[in-house]
């Protein structure tokens, strides 16, 4: 097994997914992104799916081109962003963001929060995530 990156920082939800999608340290992915122009204090890292898409694509990745609505843990593709936590702040939506992942048929989420006992995750019923971006890694 692996081991998950942690977010260093409040609102490094996003660059630490995308470095556990892509097996990189935090720090690697944290330097990547400033030089995007993309920094972890910018609350708009969890309330716009555009930052973490230019890092994923930027890497070699590809996204689906549209959010998708979540509809069950089941029909969730092999390798996908989720947005949990959903919530409105003056009328913005903000999330954190989690990687689902199945490997072997066996499914579990990584989530960097840095609160949480365990950031490999199979609770699923703790989880309400809103929408999904797939993630497609060559």
């Amino acid at each position: 097994m692996f081991e998950p990156v942690i977010q260093e920082e409040t609102t490094g939800c996003g660059i630490a997914a995308v470095a556990n999608i892509l097996g990189k340290t935090y720090a690697k992915m944290k330097a990547s992104g400033n030089a995007m122009g993309i920094y972890a204090d910018d609350k708009s890292l969890w309330s716009n799916t555009k930052y973490v898409r230019e890092m994923l694509s930027a890497a070699g990745a590809r996204t689906s081109t549209e959010e998708i609505p979540f509809a069950s843990w089941s029909t969730l593709p092999d390798l996908a962003l989720l947005a949990i936590k959903h919530h409105q702040e003056e009328g913005k939506d903000f999330w954190h963001w989690v990687v689902f992942k199945r490997v072997d048929g066996k499914a579990f989420v990584l989530d960097s929060a840095s609160y949480l006992p365990a950031n490999i995750r199979t609770d699923f019923e703790g989880m309400q995530p809103k929408w999904f971006i797939e993630v497609m890694v060559s």
